[in-house]
């Protein structure tokens, strides 16, 4: 008989009754019967009820054991009575009986239960996340992202997809994130940098002639934790694929990832057809974001031309002065009592907007409302037909500069859809969001820079940053949302140097920049690069929506809090000074706050 176990603490069914069996796992939880005691065994696969009486000689061993101690037990398997089998355990219909036991590693007081379905504090689960993982849900939320990182792999590799993996130390590069450095030994006062994204290889593995890459990239940027985004590192699906345009990319991708949330969704539904695509400027106007939630069925109207020049002085002296006004509509609302408008309007003043105007269209019609009395008919009609206003519906307003505007009117259609029982459940809507902008002005500095990708190709190439306004240029460059939630951005690509010097000259780098920063790949391209493109799916949020889960820590294995601090391992951590010195650094922190 094997040491530790015949069978897993899920095999066991009705078939192995009058066997001897021999299971090593946790203590589950145990129940003191008078003359009987059970223990529910657990492992990785399941748990198997144990029985031993009071009068075993081995009784006081498993007495004494606390909870998650790890032991094996060795007994015959026998069939539960009628009344006392437990259909929600595979195992339900048997136990154990105890013959032999062996205590394989005691278990001291725990800092956090692990049966049962307590809440704790996330710095006390971080710190003992080798007990939380322990629970049924940590515990099926990693088994999920193995299961999913699995079916990606297996997906891409039947795609024609090979896969490569890229360095870890790197040289720094802007990526759009502050670069974690690496001190190197053998090169005093020099730096590494782990790679924010293998962003440049890849490029470069399409130079080399390949055709179609893959990896599961860790990749490691120094920026804030929240919800969504993990501090540090996390993983993405990093593809890229030689001589493709736009849409190949996109007929590779959505396989791949609407498979995998087909086969790990459950009873959600998705859309089998083609995800829509929906340009950057049509998303921030009908939807306030480039992160649109496809679940919600508002959409936003530009309404300024019913207020520009009207009565209502609030708005048009603003529309004046550059301001717009988005209209979101709130259908069959106009029997709500006046609360209803009152709450909406003080939750955009705590979130920092002055106010949010509204006009109530009643069942026969009529505008009411504060703002309704300063609109003609025909002002009023035009508001009804642009946003598809019928009887009962109310529209609310935001007048503000644009981007002003755009961020509030979104956040007001989330809220309105929300307090109406709006949102589509129990489904994921895709889509790409495409045609984002090459370039950016800083409102403050008027300083035109990149507005994503450095990397990505204008739209129009040379010709069109040669001749046309930078700032309505628009790039090859795209990201997939899913439910609100930005799981890929990707590109095709810039393959030429005389493309890669304009684009980076217009956003005030020179060439000689562009050789110290990024002289691998630019120096490549001298050589014949193909036309390329792709994408990088973020493995994490992929797992999150699967697992319904809004926090991205319930999907990873030893996460760090928002702090970027390793609460398990205690890092990061202070280092000798014989360590510095080796690495030639001294410490100077006495200024930095």
């Amino acid at each position: 008989m094997h040491q530790f176990r015949t069978h897993t603490c899920a095999s066991l069914t009705i078939k192995d009754v009058g066997k001897i069996a021999r299971l090593s796992g946790w203590i589950n939880r145990k129940r003191d019967h008078g003359n009987l005691l059970f223990i529910d065994l657990r492992d990785q696969f399941g748990i198997t009820q144990c029985v031993i009486d009071t009068s075993s000689d081995i009784f006081k061993i498993i007495d004494d054991a606390r909870p998650e101690t790890v032991m094996c037990v060795t007994g015959k398997v026998l069939q539960r009575s009628s009344e006392t089998i437990n259909n929600k355990l595979s195992t339900g219909e048997i136990e154990v009986n105890i013959e032999s036991v062996e205590v394989l590693s005691p278990a001291d007081l725990l800092p956090i239960q692990v049966y049962g379905k307590n809440d704790y504090p996330e710095d006390l689960r971080l710190k003992y996340r080798y007990l939380d993982l322990r629970r049924d849900s940590m515990r099926e939320n990693i088994i999920l992202r193995s299961k999913v990182i699995s079916s990606i792999r297996q997906r891409m590799i039947d795609a024609g997809f090979m896969e490569f993996q890229t360095p870890i130390l790197t040289a720094s590069s802007p990526e759009g994130a502050r670069d974690f450095l690496v001190p190197s030994r053998l090169n005093p006062g020099k730096f590494y940098a782990l790679p924010q994204a293998p962003q440049i290889f890849k490029q470069l593995v399409m130079v080399s002639g390949f055709d179609k890459y893959f990896q599961i990239a860790p990749c490691f940027r120094d920026e804030d934790g929240r919800a969504d985004r993990s501090p540090g590192e996390f993983y993405q699906l990093d593809l890229e694929m030689a001589f493709v345009e736009q849409e190949d990319v996109f007929n590779a991708v959505e396989p791949v990832i609407g498979g995998v949330f087909s086969e790990f969704s459950k009873d959600f539904k998705i859309d089998k057809n083609k995800w829509p695509r929906i340009p950057y400027a049509e998303a921030m106007l009908n939807y306030g974001t480039d992160k649109p939630d496809l679940r919600n069925p508002l959409l936003i109207r530009d309404v300024t031309d019913s207020f520009s020049g009207s009565s209502f002085s609030l708005f048009s002296k603003n529309i004046d002065n550059g301001s717009i006004v988005r209209a979101i509509p709130a259908p069959n609302s106009s029997e709500l009592p006046r609360s209803f408008f009152d709450k909406l309007n003080d939750w955009v003043r705590e979130e920092g907007l002055g106010g949010l105007g509204y006009i109530i269209f009643d069942k026969d019609s009529n505008a009411k409302g504060p703002i309704a009395k300063h609109l003609d008919k025909d002002r009023l009609e035009k508001i009804k037909i642009n946003l598809n206003l019928s009887p009962g519906d109310s529209v609310f307003f935001v007048c503000e500069k644009k981007q002003i505007a755009e961020k509030f009117s979104g956040m007001v259609r989330d809220k309105v859809c929300n307090e109406l029982g709006l949102l589509e459940s129990k489904t994921f809507r895709f889509c790409w969001v495409i045609d984002y902008p090459m370039f950016e002005q800083d409102v403050v500095t008027g300083h035109i820079d990149f507005s994503h990708n450095p990397f990505s190709m204008p739209q129009g190439g040379l010709e069109a940053l040669n001749s046309l306004d930078p700032l309505t240029i628009l790039a090859h460059q795209y990201d997939i949302v899913c439910n609100g939630i930005e799981l890929c951005s990707g590109a095709i690509r810039n393959h030429r140097r005389d493309i890669m010097i304009k684009a980076f000259e217009i956003a005030g780098y020179d060439e000689k920049t562009i050789k110290d920063r990024f002289g691998g790949l630019f120096e490549a391209f001298r050589y014949g690069a193909p036309p390329h493109g792709g994408a990088a799916p973020g493995i994490d949020r992929i797992v999150m929506l699967l697992a319904g889960t809004p926090n991205i820590r319930e999907v990873t294995l030893f996460p760090m809090n928002n702090q970027a601090q390793d609460l398990m391992m205690q890092a990061p951590n202070d280092v000798s000074d014989k360590h510095l010195k080796e690495l030639a650094l001294k410490l100077d922190i006495k200024d930095i706050k």
